[in-house]
C-alpha cells in the first residue's frame, strides 16, 4: 500500500494545482475549502443569529483571514505504525471496565465513529509513535468516555455552570482553530467535579465546531483583577490536566493567557510538573493576542474588535444547536461512508474528499 499522508487517508498528498486552496506558505485559505457546511454565501464573520454589535451568539465559520496549516506527509515508518494500530482497534469488540471483576463493555457505533484516522494518528504522535502505547491509550480512553458519561452531559445538565459566561466558545484563531475562552472571574458555582465536567463538555463542543482540516483548538484565558486571591484547587487542576493530556492528546494548538496575577503564577508553578513538555511549549503569556486571532473574531476584553455581551438565554441554545447540527452531519456522513473505523475527519466534517476507500470486513470496519 502506498504511504498515506496527513492530508489524505489513502495516498501520499498530491501536488496541488497553482490555483487551488493551498497557498505558497503551505496553508489553506478557509474560504477555498469546498465544504457542504461552509459556503461563500455565508457572510464573513457571520453569527448564528446575525447579531453584530453586540455579538451574542457564536460565529458560524472562521474568518477569511484564517489559514489552516497543511500537515506534513507521513513517512513510510509512520504509515506502517498507523496501519498496525488500525488493525488492532478494528479487532476490538469490547472495552474493559475500570471496576475490578466487572464484565467488559461492548464497543458501540459511537466508539467506532470516534476512532477516526486522525484520532489514531493523534494518539500515535502523543506516544512518540509507539504502537503498543497508542493502542493502550486509545482503549483506555474508550473506557473513560463511557464511564465518565460524556453522552449524558446534556446542555441542560451543564447549563447552570455557564450562566455567567465563564466559558465562551466564539470565533477562530489565524489557524482556523476554534477559540475557547475561560473567564475565571465569572465563576458562579462551588468547587466540584461538575466544573471539570463543564470544561470537558465545552471541549467536546469545540471539537464539533472544527472546520475540515483542523483538529486543534485555541484556549484563551483572562485572569482579570476580579479574581483576587482565588484560584482553582490543585486537585482540580491536576484532574483537568490529566483528562486533557490522557484523553485529548494533540488537541491543544495554543494556549493564550493574559492578566496573570501573582497567585495564578504560583498555581502554574504548582501544576507545572504535571504539564507535559509539548503542552508547555504551546503556552503564551501576556502577549498581543491580535497576532494570534483575527481582530474581527477576538473579544474586546482580549484586545480584539468584537463587542460581545454574554446573554445565556441567547448564547447557550445557539451554541448547542449549532454544535448539534454539525454533529448530526458528521454522523450522517459516517453512516453514508460505511460506518468505518479509521474514517477521515476531513470527509466527516464536510471536506471535498470522499470517504476512506479501504476494503471493509463484515462489520464495516476499514482494514
Amino acid at each position: 500500500m502506498a504511504a498515506i499522508s496527513e492530508a489524505s487517508p489513502t495516498s501520499a498528498a498530491p501536488t496541488p494545482p497553482t490555483d487551488g486552496p493551498v497557498k505558497e506558505n503551505g496553508s489553506v485559505n478557509i474560504n477555498d475549502l469546498h465544504t457542504s457546511a461552509a459556503k461563500l454565501s455565508i457572510a464573513d464573520n457571520a453569527t448564528v443569529d446575525g447579531s453584530t454589535d453586540p455579538v451574542k451568539t457564536p460565529f458560524v465559520n472562521p474568518s477569511s483571514d484564517s489559514r489552516i496549516p497543511t500537515p506534513a506527509a507521513l513517512t513510510a515508518d509512520q504509515t506502517a505504525k498507523y496501519e498496525k494500530v488500525l488493525t488492532t482497534v478494528s479487532s476490538w469488540t469490547t472495552k474493559p471496565s475500570s471496576t475490578p471483576n466487572s464484565p467488559a463493555i461492548p464497543i458501540t457505533d459511537s466508539d467506532r465513529m470516534w476512532l477516526t484516522r486522525e484520532c489514531l494518528l493523534r494518539f500515535l504522535r502523543a506516544t512518540r509513535w509507539s504502537v503498543d502505547d497508542a493502542s493502550k491509550r486509545l482503549l483506555a480512553t474508550l473506557t473513560w468516555r463511557h464511564e465518565y458519561g460524556l453522552e449524558s452531559h446534556t446542555p441542560e445538565y451543564i447549563s447552570p455552570e455557564n450562566t455567567t459566561g465563564k466559558q465562551v466558545l466564539l470565533g477562530y484563531d489565524i489557524g482556523a482553530r476554534p477559540c475557547l475562552y475561560l473567564n475565571p472571574a465569572r465563576q458562579n458555582t462551588e468547587r466540584s467535579n461538575k466544573q471539570v465536567e463543564h470544561l470537558v463538555f465545552m471541549l467536546e463542543r469545540t471539537i464539533d465546531l472544527m472546520p475540515p482540516g483542523q483538529e486543534m483548538l485555541a484556549l484563551l484565558i483572562n485572569f482579570d483583577k476580579k479574581m483576587g486571591g482565588d484560584r482553582p484547587p490543585l486537585w482540580q487542576g491536576k484532574m483537568a490536566l490529566n483528562i486533557l493530556q490522557s484523553h485529548y492528546p494533540e488537541r491543544l494548538g495554543r494556549a493564550l493567557v493574559i492578566n496573570i496575577p501573582w497567585v495564578v503564577w504560583t498555581f502554574f508553578k504548582l501544576i507545572n510538573p504535571f504539564i507535559d513538555p509539548m503542552t508547555r511549549e504551546k503556552l503564551k503569556f501576556d502577549q498581543d493576542l491580535r497576532q494570534f486571532v483575527p481582530p474581527a473574531q477576538l473579544l474586546k476584553t482580549y484586545g480584539g474588535d468584537v463587542n460581545f455581551t454574554y446573554d445565556h438565554e441567547a448564547y447557550w441554545p445557539a451554541l448547542n444547536e449549532l454544535a448539534a447540527k454539525k454533529r448530526a452531519a458528521v454522523v450522517e456522513r459516517w453512516v453514508s461512508g460505511g460506518k468505518k473505523i479509521g474514517e477521515s475527519e476531513f470527509y466527516l466534517r464536510g471536506g471535498d474528499e470522499g470517504a476512506v476507500a479501504n476494503v471493509t470486513n463484515g462489520d464495516g470496519q476499514a482494514s
